[in-house]
């Protein structure tokens, strides 16, 4: 099973995480269940940018973005050469490192 390690984010995850997720899961849902609330704010079908990632390591072993998900990044802030959608992104057999950004689309949050 593939590692999903989570670079520490001050207010998401502070110390940083490593999860093991099952090959074939979204890295979205897997974050949400292990209690990382990332935002996702169109319910992950692509089309918000809210759960943008920047994946640091093991992007090779990951599908490319498809048109849907590259058309929404153009959306996202702080767009990278590594940026992501947590929602369209299904893990293979490879670990990866991510890193949650500091901004979201959405300005304010509920709590």
């Amino acid at each position: 099973m593939p590692q999903v390690r989570v670079l520490p984010h001050p207010d998401l995850c502070p110390e940083g995480r490593v999860l093991e997720l099952k090959r074939g899961a979204s890295l979205c849902e897997g974050l949400l269940a292990a209690g990382i609330a990332i935002e996702h704010a169109c319910e992950m079908v692509a089309a918000c940018a809210t759960c943008h990632v920047y994946v640091r390591e093991g992007a090779a072993s990951l599908a490319p973005p498809d048109d849907e998900e590259n058309d929404q990044l153009d959306n996202a802030w702080g767009l990278e050469a590594q940026s992501r959608l947590a929602c369209c992104v299904k893990l293979r057999d490879a670990d990866v490192t991510i890193e949650l950004p500091r901004h979201t689309r959405n300005h304010a949050r509920e709590k």
